[in-house]
């Protein structure tokens, strides 16, 4: 079990190995990482299982940005038939399982697959269960199988607690009918992501204020409207009639650059397509100033160079928060409805509650 196994977008696989080789030279953990353009997917191979455990048991998966979902294991070749005693041999060394999810890489491949795993799982879980590997809700790791075909397979772990929220990191979010744009689905996983859904009710309430800059058509805005917010839409371009119908937004034909609220609000979000460095200059102004309380801000990325221009950016920011002495939490990931982007999170922590 000396391998990492990691999902990613496809095409954002070196983005991925650069971010877990700086963490394992970080960690002193001493291994290579490797991947296939476009396969969805990377490799970090550790020189020894005890480094593999340490990067999982000292990483917090909702730390990393460009990873959707990780395990650690190994590759495991089956024959065409009695797939099961092969996997159930494997399995001697593992630990007793607490969960089962089947996997496979977002890509073309990979939805060819997807049916074969749906069909695969429900013998497989059975035979599990009946030889002691699989102890439904216990207080085992999960066990992750990413197949990658037929006959290869991913046989990996992770704590239910330190990996994704959903197979393969890809959540099962409906699009809503009304909604203006299909972009209000970035700004919903976001949520799903950053904020504790036992939190929401409190940090998304219904007596808030949002303001959402370069709000046009109203993808984001949606969102905070069906929350119960009054938003302040910042946008010279027009906003959806069914929006504006329900008497909560606002909308301004402004510069969602150079406007700024008189009175302090509860949430900023923002998903204008613009250089990240000026947008990420305008998320320390807005949080450093006071002007809300938390944010979720887009940044549109370069074509190279991603992860070190995405870790350049957040240390700028956090530089310019120590340097106005305000504490914000900051989280960033690249999120599955994310393109060529990465969604941050910021909260100040230094304000008075409500």
């Amino acid at each position: 079990m000396n391998t990492l196994f990691l999902h990613c977008r496809p095409g954002f696989e070196g983005e991925v190995c650069s971010e877990i080789s700086e963490h394992a030279a970080l960690l002193g953990v001493a291994g290579y990482a490797k991947a296939k353009p476009q396969s969805a997917c990377a490799e970090f191979v550790c020189n020894d299982a005890e480094g593999a455990a340490r990067l999982m048991s000292e990483l917090r998966f909702k730390q990393l940005i460009f990873p959707r979902q990780w395990a650690r294991g190994s590759f495991v070749e089956l024959p065409e038939t009695d797939r099961i005693s092969v996997l159930l041999e494997h399995l001697a060394d593992y630990p007793v399982a607490g969960s089962l999810w089947l996997e496979v890489m977002d890509s073309n491949d990979g939805k060819e697959l997807s049916t074969f795993c749906r069909k695969f799982e429900v013998p497989l879980r059975k035979a599990l269960v009946k030889a002691g590997r699989l102890q439904e809700n216990g207080p085992g790791p999960r066990l992750l199988l990413t197949f990658v075909s037929g006959r290869r397979v991913f046989l990996g772990m992770a704590e239910a607690d330190n990996s994704a929220m959903w197979p393969m990191g890809i959540p099962r979010l409906k699009f809503p009918r009304e909604a203006p744009s299909r972009s209000t689905l970035k700004l919903e996983e976001a949520w799903h992501h950053f904020i504790p859904r036992e939190q929401w009710e409190q940090r998304l309430s219904d007596d808030m204020t949002g303001v959402d800059l370069g709000a046009a058509p109203g993808g984001w805005t949606y969102q905070l409207v069906r929350r119960g917010m009054l938003v302040t839409a910042i946008d010279n371009g027009p906003m959806a009639e069914s929006l504006m119908d329900t008497g909560l937004v606002q909308h301004l034909m402004a510069d969602g650059f150079t406007w700024k609220p008189k009175q302090r609000v509860d949430w900023m979000v923002c998903d204008i397509v613009e250089k990240p460095a000026r947008t990420a200059a305008m998320i320390e102004e807005w949080l450093g100033d006071g002007h809300c309380r938390e944010a979720v801000v887009n940044l549109k990325l370069p074509m190279k160079q991603r992860y070190a221009e995405v870790r350049r950016l957040l240390e700028r920011i956090e530089e310019g928060f120590k340097a106005r002495k305000v504490k914000v939490s900051i989280g960033c990931k690249q999120l599955y409805h994310d393109r060529e982007e990465v969604t941050c999170h910021l909260r100040r922590l230094d304000l008075k509650s409500r």
